[in-house]
C-alpha cells in the first residue's frame, strides 16, 4: 500500500495590507513524478478559516479528506488538515509556515505529516 503522500501545500500570502478574515474552500491537486515516471496526485478538499491576530500576523486552519490516488492503483480518501500562519516583517519582505496532517483509519496506510516554511519578497 502507499507508504508516503506527496507533500504540498497553500502557502497564504504575506503582505503588509490587512487581510480579510472568514470562511474559504480549498481545492489543491499536487501531482508528483520521480524522474520521468509519474507517481500520482492527493488531492485535497479543504473547507477552512482564515484571519489576522495583528496588523501583519495572520493564520489559518482547514479540514477536510484528501483523495490519495497513486499511478495504477486505487484511489483511498483519508481525512486532513492543514494551520498556518505569516508575518510581514516589512511591506516586500514576510515569512510564512505550515503543518499539514493526513491521517487514516486503515492500519495498511501511514498517518502522514508535513511542515513548511518560507520567505516571500514582493517587488
Amino acid at each position: 500500500m502507499i507508504k508516503s503522500v506527496f507533500a504540498a501545500g497553500a502557502a497564504i500570502s504575506v503582505t503588509g495590507a490587512a487581510a480579510v478574515a472568514g470562511p474559504y474552500v480549498n481545492v489543491e491537486a499536487d501531482a508528483g513524478w520521480t524522474g520521468a515516471q509519474y507517481k500520482g496526485v492527493a488531492t485535497e478538499l479543504h473547507v477552512g478559516y482564515e484571519g489576522e491576530i495583528t496588523e501583519g500576523i495572520g493564520y489559518f486552519v482547514e479540514g477536510g479528506a484528501t483523495v490519495i490516488s497513486p499511478d495504477g492503483e486505487e484511489s483511498n480518501t483519508v481525512p486532513s488538515a492543514k494551520i498556518g500562519g505569516s508575518a510581514a516583517l516589512t511591506d516586500s519582505l514576510g515569512l510564512y509556515t505550515e503543518i499539514k496532517f493526513l491521517g487514516s483509519g486503515d492500519k495498511d496506510l501511514d498517518r502522514s505529516y508535513g511542515a513548511k516554511i518560507g520567505a516571500r519578497y514582493s517587488f
